[in-house]
């Protein structure tokens, strides 16, 4: 097995590091909170990709973080994980209703809400693949 993959396997699936995912999930969560707090910065990462393609993005990374990083079947991930999106996307609105050049909209925390139900439905599928697989060692 190549080296990137063997990393990867670790990051991903090794048990014996799921709180760590779950640690770097609330810190990505809170980088996503202050950053998206800052005057003009979500203005500026616009020139790069649009509010869908951001928070689809940022959001798909937390469902797979907090997927990895939970125990319990693929199922229990997959509805934890969404359910926990769901929670931070909607308290991410709340916390941009507080400032006046931002805007909270069920708009973003539904896009937020399709990211984790793709990204988990994905990964329930694939878990018990990826989970089962022989780790060969060359």
């Amino acid at each position: 097995m190549p080296a990137f993959l063997r990393l990867l396997r670790l990051l991903l699936i090794d048990p014996s590091i799921s709180h760590i995912r779950i640690r770097l999930a609330c810190l990505a969560y809170l980088a996503i909170l202050v950053l998206g707090s800052i005057p003009g910065a979500r203005a500026g990462i616009g020139h790069f990709a649009s509010g869908v393609v951001l928070h689809s993005l940022a959001y798909a990374g937390l469902t797979l973080l907090i997927f990895c990083g939970i125990n319990g079947s693929a199922a229990r991930r997959a509805v934890a994980s969404v359910l926990a999106i769901a929670a931070m996307g909607a308290a991410d609105e709340f916390v941009q209703s507080f400032f006046s050049y931002r805007g909270a909209t069920v708009g973003d925390w539904l896009v937020d809400c399709a990211a984790a139900l793709v990204s988990a439905a994905v990964l329930y599928l694939l878990w018990p693949r990826v989970t089962l697989a022989p780790a060969r060692v060359p």
